[in-house]
């Protein structure tokens, strides 16, 4: 099939499956008649996505029977462990030859083309397994919302796998239960980023003349303009790159901000931004090391004010002991401080939750009132609910998508450093900031990779 003519049934085949949401088609698909979920992975292997599908594989009750890659050695490894699936480089030709072959999907691919992958996924009946952050856009966070009304039998996650831990469900009951008085601020700081392999660190522009033979770059650059191929970018390093990622406040933000969104229900969309960095991000590369705060309008006993900040730090700043109201030093890279009238949580990322109160230090799980904590495998957990079997679900889209907005804010105010932008959701704008609102709430959209509409 030649480019154009593959075009073309692309576009039609696509239009008519989205065309059979406006018929009364919108219940998901059941399970495979031998009761297993049917599930297309996309983003097979990469970063993340190697992870994913083999925990959403190892459940008893799934069967991959998809996969979907832009890189040919990447799919050529999967398919060895799922040798019956069928194998595509275009997400939108296995959406539009394969959907009656699976019942969900996962998706992790980079952020830039998240939103229209998992959209497409929603616009098919599809339930969706997404990688954080959920989407790349504040825009976009609207979409996913109209999605949700539109479908809501179609069971959603995040992969913010950390909140399976039981200190950081603890965390959630301590707060939620107001066993430290009325929250009055939170602190939370990541290590991230790094020299280290997720991120081009030094900001190289380096282009390469041949792409890999293995990598569809086209495919790759998906709903983002044509650009030249930079082994700095792809496969792997792309998180630094204004267009791609969110640095490392999108990368870690999910992990680390959950728990404030479960504990405070009342926390809906901040608004204010304001980030401060040394210089400005720029047309190709994020930019670190950042300070920022997003701020919350609240109502509610639960708050010892009628504004409720959140502060977030890259490359491991930290605040100050008397701004934590702590006695001794935190050493921990990836941290969530929720600062209350009677005392301070500190926890982990991997779940190490502590409570200073009068400057000493309990054990956050051995606090009274606390519910048992049974064994959660967040995949699994998304498996299940998928299949029918209501179990405790971390984090579906909706919460996901309050989670997310509060990271891209952070991520996005970095091009107007120290400037207090006024956020209005409902309107996807900065009220004060003209240019903010043109430049930094929504993309232009290549031809053919726009994320769909879903009614």
């Amino acid at each position: 099939m030649n480019s154009t003519s593959r075009r073309h049934f692309l576009h039609s085949t696509a239009a008519a499956s989205l065309g059979l949401t406006t018929l009364g088609l919108s219940r998901a698909r059941a399970a495979s008649p031998n009761g297993k979920l049917r599930v297309l992975s996309i983003g097979v292997v990469g970063t993340i996505g190697a992870a994913d599908r083999k925990q959403v594989a190892s459940h008893p009750d799934v069967e991959i029977t998809g996969l979907c890659d832009v890189d040919s050695n990447y799919l050529a490894q999967a398919a060895k462990d799922h040798p019956n699936a069928f194998t595509s480089v275009d997400y939108r030709e296995a959406f539009a030859k394969h959907a009656d072959k699976f019942d969900a999907v996962i998706v992790s691919v980079p952020d830039h083309s998240h939103a229209p992958i998992l959209l497409t996924a929603m616009a098919h009946n599809k339930h969706v397994y997404g990688q954080k952050p959920l989407v790349h856009q504040l825009a976009e966070l609207v979409m996913v919302e109209q999605a949700l009304k539109a479908k809501p039998q179609l069971v959603t996650q995040l992969g913010n796998q950390r909140m399976a831990n039981p200190g950081r469900r603890a965390a959630v009951e301590i707060l939620r239960q107001g066993q430290l008085g009325k929250a009055i601020e939170a602190y939370t700081w990541t290590g991230s980023p790094n020299p280290g392999q997720y991120f081009n660190f030094g900001k190289v522009l380096k282009e390469v003349p041949v792409v890999p033979p293995n990598l569809d770059w086209n495919l790759w650059l998906g709903p983002c303009a044509k650009m030249p191929y930079h082994e700095q970018l792809a496969p792997v390093k792309w998180r630094s790159w204004w267009e791609f990622g969110t640095n490392g406040l999108g990368d870690w933000g999910c992990h680390i901000l959950d728990v404030i969104f479960f504990s405070y229900d009342e926390l809906m969309s901040p608004v204010s931004v304001k980030t401060d960095c040394a210089e400005p991000a720029d047309k190709n590369f994020h930019t670190n090391p950042c300070k920022s705060t997003v701020v919350y309008e609240v109502n509610s006993d639960k708050f010892a004010g009628k504004t409720f900040p959140i502060h977030y730090y890259d490359c491991n700043q930290q605040p100050s002991l008397e701004q934590m109201r702590i006695p001794e030093p935190i050493k921990g890279g990836n941290m969530t401080v929720v600062v209350c009238e009677k005392g301070t949580l500190t926890l982990e990322a991997d779940g190490r939750l502590k409570i200073w109160r009068d400057g000493k230090m309990e054990e956050g799980l051995r606090m009274p009132g606390l519910p048992e904590f049974p064994r959660l495998n967040h995949w699994h957990a998304w498996v299940d609910n998928c299949l029918g079997r209501r179990t405790e679900l971390r984090t579906p889209f909706k919460d996901a998508v309050r989670i997310t907005e509060a990271v891209l804010l952070t991520v996005k105010a970095t091009r107007f450093p120290g400037q207090e932008l006024l956020w209005d959701k409902s309107k996807l704008a900065f009220t004060n900031n003209a240019e903010a609102t043109k430049t930094i709430v929504r993309r232009d959209y290549r031809d053919g990779f726009a994320p769909p509409q879903v009614s």
